[in-house]
This record gives structure tokens, sequence and C-alpha cells, in this order.
């Protein structure tokens, strides 16, 4: 392993135990009492984190750019104020020197490079954490965009994978987040999302399929690629002139109806989900541009996400768990999703659901009553915080795209009504899903579901939540005591095994760095003895 891979797995692997003792130390000293005055200190806690997780993402790259953009969709685990910091992290990374960027496209092409293009321009188009684009003309006259992935990018990636290998290592051992997250699981779609965008052949055959499947909806286009000249680590493709879907002036300069434009593309987006699953996942201003006829042009298939057949049936029994109060197979369809993990308590969970529903019907949410939305939104943290709930990464790029996709449509018109958009091509989809059949029609869907039993359904819920609004205290209190003693057991020994751990790994890393061979040893050694003490005394 060289001294460049041996940097980097230090920086990543320290400022992550950094980060870990910052959390463990604080929730420690303020357990119980996360008053408003703790709970801004904690928010300065979190955004000082995230600005110096993006500042070494910035400067070293690789995996921690596309880290750092994974982390952003899981809200499921990250602290919101962490999350709103990373939003703004993107392929902001130095452009690599133009002779090292040909050199690899002529390796690749095993030829000169003007063999097969000419005016290819002095400096990256674009330029990311994975490649770089160039704009440059065929021999007969084409123009096209030339993607050249970056030197040395695969050697980067291995040594940050083997950083978060021993970071999700720390993470399951010295932190409670064991508990909430498979990180194996976490670790494998990690690998499987972030690793495909190394092969540019596969975002070849993404572009092609999207094409494929789009190319009878009016007003939507997709670049031509070329077979000839791409290989794993360049991609041509068609050069497509046309403006960022976002630049408003240039929108209104060619007459472009804003409000029809934002239609049709939250539609193109509806269609990738419901016809195929199938759907860009970064669906970024600059991934989408317009033409000055109104044509949109979708553009870098590297990040394609798909939600399967099983999946989509698991949603609508979902919908249909919510819509009929069948809680427990709301839990059977999250389970199918996987995000709920085995050792989950449902009876929890179907409860809370419950409770959603109810304050929505009896209109408590939207009446905005402060006290109930309180508690019920720290009832909904409190399980989220303490129940084995995650939010599966084809779901967390799923979330990150609409997101994403929202934010442009926004911009384009502020009062968008998504929801009228979506609402009749989604019953359309629903009625025709569990093997082609329908499951329930668009007048059950509407008329039993949503008006059937009329104004007087809030009151059942109102009666049924007060008479059991005892109990379920006497419930909480009691787990509550009991969680916080074995917590407070399990603590201690983790402190103790934790700090000894995270002083002889730094220690280690600091004897591989210097090759000190006495230094590892000893390191090492009380390094295993920690990890000894600890695995001997966490609470089975």
């Amino acid at each position: 392993m060289d001294r460049l891979a041996i940097y980097r797995i230090y920086r990543i692997v320290w400022m992550s135990v950094k980060f870990f003792t910052q959390v463990t130390l604080f929730q420690r000293r303020y357990k119980g009492r996360f008053t408003p005055v703790v709970n801004e200190k904690w928010e300065r806690l979190v955004t000082k984190q995230a600005k110096e997780y993006k500042r070494t993402a910035l400067k070293l790259g690789g995996l921690m750019i596309k880290m750092g953009q994974f982390l952003s969709t899981r809200a499921d685990i990250m602290p919101p104020s962490f999350i709103e910091e990373l939003e703004g992290l993107t392929d902001r990374v130095p452009a690599v020197p133009r002779m090292k960027a040909i050199a690899l496209l002529e390796e690749e092409w095993n030829t000169s490079h003007t063999d097969y293009v000419t005016n290819l321009s002095d400096k990256p188009v674009a330029s990311a954490s994975i490649g770089e684009v160039y704009k440059g003309m065929l021999k007969d006259g084409t123009p096209v965009a030339v993607k050249i992935q970056r030197p040395d990018i695969d050697r980067i990636l291995r040594s940050d994978f083997r950083a978060m290998k021993i970071v999700i290592w720390l993470a399951k051992r010295f932190t409670a987040f064991g508990k909430q997250i498979d990180f194996n699981l976490l670790y494998n779609e990690m690998v499987d999302t972030i690793g495909a965008e190394l092969n540019f052949l596969q975002e070849l055959r993404n572009g092609r399929s999207f094409s494929d499947r789009f190319k009878a909806m009016p007003g939507v286009r997709f670049p031509v690629y070329y077979d000839e000249f791409s290989t794993r680590r360049v991609l041509v493709m068609e050069w497509i002139e046309g403006a960022r879907i976002t630049d408003l002036a240039f929108i209104d300069a060619n007459g472009i109806d804003r409000r029809d434009l934002s239609e049709r593309l939250f539609q193109l987006f509806l269609e990738q989900v419901l016809n195929g699953g199938q759907f860009h996942a970064d669906p970024h201003g600059g991934n989408i541009l317009i033409k000055p006829d109104g044509t949109i042009v979708l553009i870098d298939f590297g990040m394609v996400g798909s939600i399967t057949t099983d999946e989509a049936r698991s949603v609508l029994k979902v919908v249909e768990g919510i819509i009929f109060k069948q809680y427990e197979q709301v839990l059977d369809g999250l389970e199918e999703l996987r995000f709920l993990l085995p050792q989950a308590d449902r009876r929890i969970l179907a409860d809370a659901i419950s409770r959603v529903v109810a304050a929505y019907e009896s209109e408590e949410l939207t009446q905005m009553d402060s006290f109930v939305v309180d508690r019920l939104l720290d009832d909904i943290k409190g399980i989220v915080r303490t129940q084995p709930v995650q939010l599966p990464a084809e779901f967390a790029f799923f979330g990150r795209a609409v997101s994403t996709l929202i934010g442009v449509l926004h911009v384009l018109d502020p009062k968008v009504d998504l929801l009228a958009i979506a609402r009749p091509r989604v019953l359309e989809w629903a009625t025709t899903q569990k093997g082609g059949e329908k499951s329930f029609s668009k007048e059950d869907l509407l008329r039993l579901a949503l008006n059937a039993v009329g104004p007087l359904r809030s009151l059942p819920q109102k009666i049924l939540t007060f008479l059991e609004e005892p109990t379920r205290m006497r419930e909480y209190i009691q787990v509550r005591d009991t969680r916080e003693q074995v917590e407070r057991a399990r603590l201690q020994t983790r402190m103790f095994a934790g700090t000894v751990a995270v002083l002889s790994l730094a220690s280690t890393l600091f004897g591989v760095w210097n090759e000190h061979i006495p230094l590892i040893a000893t390191s090492g050694f009380f390094f295993l003895i920690a990890a000894f003490v600890f695995k001997g005394k966490s609470p089975k």
C-alpha cells in the first residue's frame, strides 16, 4: 500500500473517530435533558462537523465527494443540519492536467486521439469526482462530448473503501448506530451504487435504455452514444447545445411556458418510476438541458436507480394499508422494502403509524395544534432513534432525486401543483398492479377510503387516542427506564474500551506511516485488547 493510500485512510478514519467521540460525549453529557439551549448546541456541533467533512471531501475528492452526496440522502441516520450543509456538496474538484487526461484517452484508444477527434477543448467543460468532459469533433464534423475518467480514480476509490470498512467496524462496535443500521448492507449498497459509475459502458447502456423507453414522448431528447469510441473509461456521445433547465432568462427569451415546462418535466420523471422502474438519480439543473424550442434534454446516466415490480407492489401494499388502516400490512410492506430490520418492534411502529393517521384524519396537523404536533414529532423522532429503521440505498437516491427535481420544478414554477399532475397517472398505475389485476377501483379508492365515512370519522379516533394515552405513557416510561439502566452500564464499558481503541488506532496509523515496527506492534496489541474487552462486556 503506497503512502497516498495510507494518508487517505488516516484522514478519513481519524475524522470519523473524532466525530464519533464528539457525538458520544455530547449525548452522554446531556442525556435526558435536551432543552432548546442544548438542542442549539447540538445543531452547532453537527454543523461544524458537516463543514469539516465538506472541506476534507473537497480536498481529497474520490469517495469522499460521493459519500457526502450519499449521506445527504440519509435522513434516517444523519441529523438535519448535517444534511443541510452537505446538500451544497457538489463535484467541485479541480481538473486534472490536460496531458494526463489525453494520455488516458490515448491509452484506451491505443492510438493518438487525433486519429478520431479534432478540436478537443483546451479545458474540460465539466469536471467531477469520477470523470471530466471535453468538447471535440469527429472526423466527419459531428460535435461530440468526450467524457474521460480521472486517472488513478480506481486506486483512490479502493483505498477509500478500505477506510470506510474501518469506519464501519468502529461504528458497529463503539456507537449506538449498530442497533439501527445494517452496516454490511449499507456498505454493499454504497459499493454497488457508487462503484457502478466507474464503468462508462454501463452509463452508455443506461442512456440508451432511457432513449428507447421514451422515444415516443414528445418534447424529450437523449444524446446519441458512439459505441466504437467508448470504453470502460471513455464515453463519447453527441454534443447537444442547450441551456440549463434553471436558466430562466433563456427560457423567457425563447418564449417557453414555464408552467408547461415544469409539468412536462415532472411527467417525464413520474413515468420513469411507473414505467419500468428505472429513474435518473441525479436530476440537477446541469443534467437537464432545455433547447430554444422547449425540448427537454436529459444527460449523464452514471447514477441511475431502479424500483422493481416487486418493490412497486410492496409500495402499493403500504398505500392500501394506510388507506384501510391495516397497519400490520403497512409494516409487512415496509419490511419487504427493507425499511425495517428484523428486530424492529412492530407494536410500537404500528402505534406510531396509527397516531399519525389519526392526527391527519382529525385535522390536528392541518390546524397546526402546536402541542399535538410537537408531541407527535418528538415521539416519531424517538422511535426513529431507538428502532432499527433504515432507508435502503435505492430509496435514498430516489428520495434525493425527488428532492432535487422538486427544487428544479419550483424554480420553474413556484406554484406548480404536483399532486394534481400526479394523481390521475398514479391512480391509473395503482389499479393495474398485483399481476395486472385491479386491486381496487378509482371510485373505491377515492370514495370509500377518503369520503365515505364523512366528517364523523375523526370522533372515534379521538376517543380511542384519549383512552389509550395513560397505558401508552406507562409503557413508554417502563421501556425508557429499563433502556437507560442498560445503556448506562454499556456506555461505561464502551467509553473505556473506545478511548483505548481510538488512541491505539491513531498510534498504529502513525507507526505505519513512519514504518515504526515496535510502535505498530504495541499499538495493535492494545487495540485488540480493547476490542476484546468491548466485545466481552457488551450486553447480548
